[in-house]
């Protein structure tokens, strides 16, 4: 049975904004403590007792029960945790596109907490830190063993404020630390502009509420200054709403197109299909992607690049299929739950493989040198693996460079070059 849910779905890589979750549905009066495996609770209650009695100093019900949860949660995926009440509270604020912090995508590797990337124009950002970045502490804390949510709550916080994050980097023989100033993170999702030659260009840079409105917008406008071809560029966003990544994929594929199905633990099958028709569906496009692009970015490319509607540009993304279910809890607090698995239209699992480009460029370091280490999500500890195919060997590091200005951009170029051969070859005069 195929059934649309209308909840609001995340699936986006762990960021310091937030992390892929969908908003609803379940919740604690689905749960029964009765069942196989819950007679376990008895050692639990038993330690619980234990601790509260016999600890050298008096410890709060309450801390212990929250430490345990989070130690579950921990134990499952890298996207799964807990949220206490002002961080799930902050969550909810977040999908509006604002949130206090620095700007840094984050994950695990190696048991140590990495950089996945910066969010451009942050005070991360500015302040110069940079992929493949090795966060060892975080206020002097170390952050070994710190889960994901641990070391978000601590570097988020009041606006004008400061954290100081010390970092070891990839040629470096000591760490440094790097003060930075808190700031509101205003995320403006979307971007947009005319290049040369009447084409178009749109950045995403993530899948906010209001991101396909925006779009929308962008799009009209572009239209109306008579563009012929468009580049979208999803370079480096992390993901967001589904909703609104099959919002967006509609602005570009005739209604009633599969753009994405999901299928949880029961095996049931759930679909996402465009709606309505955009005026910018039939123009000659190429989508731009990377390593950074996640989730939700991936979801777009691929559906595009199932339908043939678009020439897939750049480098392997990042690789997340994975969504996450946010369960309020009756204190106040949430967890984020891995429930389901999502599929392009052609019933591919991105999962560790991500979207591989039609045409691959990769972008080239400064002076011939590699820099910053690639971190994918089969690089994050604990990370499903993909059901259809078997783990292949490790392949050789892929490196990046830092980040280039919009006149050394090859991949942005080489898009623009095949859109204007594009157009060539389409006003070739057929044989006689």
């Amino acid at each position: 049975m195929i059934k649309k849910k209308t909840v609001l779905i995340w699936i986006l890589i762990f960021t310091v904004a937030s992390a892929g979750i969908l908003i609803g549905r379940l919740s604690v009066k689905n749960v029964s403590a009765e069942g196989e495996g819950y007679e376990e609770l008895k050692t639990f209650t038993e330690v619980l007792s234990i601790v509260r009695k016999s600890y050298v100093e008096d410890v709060k019900a309450k801390d212990l029960i929250y430490g345990a949860i989070k130690g579950m949660l921990y134990s499952l995926d890298p996207h799964s945790g807990f949220m206490p009440p002002d961080v799930y509270k902050e969550m909810q604020i977040e999908t509006k596109g604002e949130f206090g912090g620095i700007g840094i995508q984050i994950g695990v590797k190696e048991g140590m907490l990495t950089v996945i990337a910066p969010i451009e124009d942050t005070p991360a950002y500015r302040a110069g830190i940079k992929p493949g970045d090795k966060i060892i502490k975080i206020n002097n804390e170390f952050t070994k063993d710190m889960s994901l949510h641990d070391a978000v709550s601590r570097m988020r916080g009041v606006p004008k404020t400061s954290v100081t994050i010390t970092i070891l980097r990839e040629g470096w023989k000591e760490t440094k630390d790097f003060t930075i100033i808190r700031d509101i993170i205003k995320i403006k999702s979307v971007k947009s502009k005319v290049l040369e030659d009447e084409i178009g260009y749109v950045k995403i840079t993530q899948f906010q509420e209001q991101t396909a409105a925006d779009l929308s917008t962008a799009m009209d406008k572009l239209m109306q200054e008579k563009i012929n071809a468009l580049v979208l560029d999803l370079r480096n966003n992390p993901g967001g709403l589904l909703n609104s990544a099959v919002d967006v994929t509609s602005q570009f594929l005739p209604p009633g197109k599969l753009v994405v199905y999901t299928k949880g633990k029961t095996g049931e099958r759930t679909e996402y299909h465009t709606e309505g028709v955009k005026p910018g569906y039939t123009i000659p496009m190429i989508v731009l992607i990377n390593q950074g692009s996640a989730s939700a970015s991936e979801i777009v490319a691929g559906a595009l690049k199932d339908w043939n509607r678009a020439v897939i540009l750049g480098t392997q993304t990042f690789g997340k299929g994975s969504v996450q279910t946010v369960i309020p809890l009756t204190d106040g607090s949430g967890i984020r739950l891995t429930t389901a698995r999502y599929y392009t239209p052609n019933g591919r699992s991105i999962q560790t493989t991500g979207i591989i480009p039609d045409i691959i460029v990769r972008l080239e370091a400064k002076n011939g040198k590699k820099e910053h280490p690639v971190i994918r999500e089969k690089d994050l500890e604990r990370h499903l693996k993909n059901e259809q195919m078997e783990e292949k060997p490790k392949e050789p590091e892929e490196m990046v460079p830092v980040v280039v200005e919009e006149k050394e951009d090859i991949q942005l170029q080489r898009a623009i070059d095949l859109l204007k051969t594009w157009r060539v070859f389409k006003e070739l005069p057929k044989a006689s």
